[in-house]
């Protein structure tokens, strides 16, 4: 079980991280070890796409910040060293992505993440 968050993260450090315009504003939220789980259409929850340690991360968050889109943070929920959130995208073409996320914490970092999303088809 990890520690409790402690104040380097909550709901308005994360709304600035993925509103943020570079990779490197999100990717600063993230534990160097951290790993996420990702759930959509191309990669269903039996076989999730797996993404371990910062330079992993990093490198879909590059292509994604890459992209002529906008984030939005709608709602975000931080309790103890668990956190949620609701997030919306937008591309240029109008093209909209909803996507939810639970976070597990440790020392005020993202350690693990599951994010499941929809888009437009």
């Amino acid at each position: 079980m990890g520690t409790a968050a402690s104040s380097t993260f909550n709901a308005d450090t994360l709304k600035r991280g993925v509103e943020g315009h570079t990779a490197a504003d999100l990717l600063s939220l993230y534990a160097d070890d951290a790993q996420v789980r990702i759930v959509d259409r191309n990669t269903q929850p039996s076989k999730p796409r797996l993404l371990h340690g910062r330079d992993e991360i990093g490198a879909l968050f590059e292509d994604i910040y890459s992209r002529d889109m906008t984030h939005r943070v709608d709602q975000c929920i931080v309790q103890g060293d668990h956190a949620a959130y609701s997030q919306s995208c937008e591309y240029a073409d109008g093209t909209r992505v909803l996507a939810e996320s639970m976070i597990t914490l440790r020392d005020g970092k993202i350690a693990e993440e599951i994010l499941i999303q929809a888009w437009d088809e």
